[in-house]
């Protein structure tokens, strides 16, 4: 059961109140199928990427199952690069220097053997790319799931609302969420995007955890708490990427297994904060994962007695 992955393949700079790194290799794309990678093979990932993007990380990924045709290279292009300092209480940042380069010309060609992924995850791309890369394929996926930011709400809010009428479920914070419903609870905020198209929302609240939303339904999920956390930068994709993993691979989308996936999706972006980049993500195996879904499990679980 192959995932079909698009998201941004890039270099980040950063500075924490822990220390700080140059350059390090991160983006939505990046991330996410680090995570993902953990549950499910093949993962077609599709990217646009300059020629100064380490053929190391390539092959690190096609090891574990990563499949590149749908990555575009521009050999004398440079690849997207962010830079961004965090405040002390590390939820907050301020963007230094962002440089599209190769992004800007960003137009991705799905390949036929992509064409056919049953689940699929669009990171944070310009909601015109989210749809072209949806009116590729040959039918409509299983299951569609989406990220987006404030800034496409500002810029290209009509484009947005098309793709939300597109999708599966909607991953967005808590102040996306009310930005794009203009509902200050976050209830009624996950019920008007609901009405928009995707019959699933999660958002994502960082240290206090995520919510899911179905319908009527709620599922709250805890954040782990961590004694270190060095770096927050691709935290939301990593979730993103073990929880559409985690589901490709058990290949069911009920709301019972939704809730498992967003635990899932939760411990794998605790692990992704504990150092800089991805660094954490390669580290981790199996029994790490399990040992903190466990960690998770016992974090809410009790028993009341009468």
């Amino acid at each position: 059961m192959s995932l079909l992955m698009v998201g941004t393949m890039a270099f980040d700079a950063l500075e924490t109140p822990f220390g700080k790194v140059d350059r390090i290799v991160g983006g939505s794309g990046t991330y996410a199928t680090w995570a993902a990678s953990n549950f499910i093979k093949p993962i077609k990932e599709v990217s646009i990427i300059g020629g100064d993007f380490p053929q190391e990380e390539i092959t690190q990924l096609q090891a574990r199952g990563v499949e590149f045709e749908g990555v575009e290279v521009v050999p004398d292009g440079k690849s997207f690069f962010w830079s961004g300092r965090y405040h002390l209480d590390m939820n907050t940042r301020d963007t230094l220097v962002t440089e599209l380069n190769v992004l800007a010309q960003f137009d991705p060609k799905i390949p036929g053997s992509y064409q056919d992924c049953e689940y699929v995850m669009l990171g944070n791309l310009a909601p015109s790319i989210q749809i072209s890369v949806l009116k590729q394929m040959h039918k409509r996926p299983k299951f569609i799931i989406m990220d987006t930011m404030n800034f496409w709400m500002d810029i290209a809010m009509d484009e947005l609302k098309t793709v939300l009428g597109m999708v599966d479920l909607l991953m967005v914070n808590d102040s996306e969420a009310r930005q794009l419903s203009g509902e200050h609870s976050i209830v009624k905020a996950a019920k008007k995007i609901q009405a928009m198209g995707p019959k699933h929302v999660i958002i994502k609240k960082g240290e206090h955890g995520a919510l899911l939303f179905h319908g009527d339904k709620i599922f709250s999920a805890p954040a782990l708490p961590l004694e270190d956390v060095f770096d927050p930068t691709g935290a939301g994709d990593t979730f993103a990427g073990g929880f559409i993993g985690y589901l490709a691979r058990i290949k069911d989308t009920s709301f019972e297994s939704m809730k498992a996936a967003v635990i899932i999706g939760s411990a794998m972006a605790s692990f992704c904060v504990e150092k800089f980049g991805p660094t954490r993500m390669k580290e981790i195996n199996g029994a790490d994962i399990d040992a903190r879904v466990k960690e998770f499990v016992d974090l809410a679980n009790f028993e009341i007695r009468n």
